[in-house]
C-alpha cells in the first residue's frame, strides 16, 4: 500500500481524539483524588491538570479551531490557563502539531514559551487482513483486573529504562505518579495486554479507542528486549482494533527511536510531529 498521507483534516480528527483521551484520563484522576485537578476548554483543545507531576498535566489539541482570543474581561484565554497552572505550582506544557495553525506558535512565542522537545505521531490504516505474530516462546493475552499488578510492574520497569536511541523523552515522572496514571487509564476504558516469554511477564501494552482511532502504547522489560515482544503485542492490538471497527491505529514515539523504527517496520507511517513548548 502507498504511504498514508496526513492532511490537516486527519490531523484535526486525531488531535480531537487525543483531547478526548486526555480528558477521560484526567476525569478518572479527579475521581481518584477527589476533584483537585481541572479541565479547561481552549481553542478547540483542552488544558488538563490531574495532580502534581502527572503526565496528564498539559495543553493539547490547539491549532485546529481558531486562535485563543480576548474575552469580555480583556484577559486572554491562555492567561486564564496559565493562571490555573500557576496556582498549582505547575509549568504550562503545550503539545502543538506541526499541522496546526502557525498563529498558535507565534502567540505562544510572544508569551514566553520555549521549545522543549518533539514527538512523532504514526498511523496504520486498519480494515484488511491481520496476522498474529507468535515469536518462539512469546505469548500475548488480554490482561484483566486479576493481574493488573503484574502488568503494572512490568510496564513501570520498561518506563524506568527508556529507549537509548533517538531523542529522549522530555519528562521523568516519579514511579508512583506513573502508577496513578496507568490506573487512570484503566478507569478511562483502556484495554491492557500482557506479554510473557517462556511464561515470565516480559512486556505490557494498552489500547484506547476514541472516535474510530485505536491509540497504542507499550513497553518491554529490559531483560526481554530484542525477543519479538513488541511485535507480538502490536499484532495482537492491530487484530483487536480491526475487529472493533477502528479505521486507524496510532502510536506516539520519540523521533529517531528504536520504537519508531519498529512500528515503521510493521507498516506504520509518519503522520506529523508535535512540538512541546513550555512556559
Amino acid at each position: 500500500m502507498p504511504p498514508l498521507f496526513c492532511d490537516t483534516d486527519l490531523a484535526r480528527r486525531i488531535e480531537r481524539a487525543e483531547t478526548k483521551f486526555i480528558t477521560a484520563s484526567t476525569e478518572a484522576a479527579q475521581r481518584r483524588t477527589g476533584g483537585s485537578g481541572f479541565l479547561i476548554s481552549v481553542a478547540g483543545g483542552v488544558a488538563s491538570y490531574a495532580e502534581p507531576d502527572s503526565p496528564w498535566n498539559k495543553v493539547a489539541g490547539l491549532g485546529f479551531a481558531g486562535v485563543p482570543g480576548e474575552n469580555e474581561l480583556a484577559e486572554n484565554e491562555l492567561a486564564e490557563v496559565e493562571e490555573a497552572y500557576a496556582t498549582r505550582g505547575a509549568e504550562v506544557s503545550v503539545e502543538l502539531s506541526n499541522l496546526a495553525d502557525p498563529a498558535i506558535g507565534e502567540l505562544l512565542t510572544r508569551r514566553g514559551y520555549r521549545l522543549a522537545s518533539y514527538e512523532n505521531v504514526l498511523g496504520l490504516p486498519l480494515g484488511g487482513a491481520t496476522e498474529l505474530l507468535t515469536p518462539p516462546g512469546v505469548e500475548v493475552r488480554p490482561s484483566g483486573d486479576q493481574e493488573f499488578g503484574t502488568w503494572l510492574q512490568v510496564v513501570l520497569d520498561a518506563v524506568a529504562h527508556p529507549d537509548s536511541e533517538g531523542l529522549p523523552w522530555l519528562d521523568d515522572f516519579p514511579r508512583h505518579i506513573l502508577e496513578n496514571a496507568e490506573r487512570d487509564l484503566v478507569a478511562a476504558g483502556a484495554r491492557h495486554y500482557l506479554a510473557l516469554v517462556d511464561g515470565v511477564p516480559a512486556g505490557g501494552a494498552s489500547m484506547n479507542i476514541q472516535d474510530g482511532f485505536a491509540q497504542f502504547s507499550a513497553g518491554t522489560a529490559p531483560a526481554f528486549r530484542r525477543r519479538g515482544v513488541q511485535s507480538a503485542l502490536l499484532a495482537a492490538r492491530v487484530a483487536d482494533a480491526t475487529a472493533a471497527g477502528c479505521d486507524l491505529a496510532l502510536v506516539t514515539v520519540q523521533p529517531g527511536s528504536r520504537s519508531q523504527r519498529n512500528v515503521q517496520h510493521r507498516g506504520f507511517d509518519l503522520l506529523y510531529t508535535r512540538a512541546t513548548l513550555v512556559r
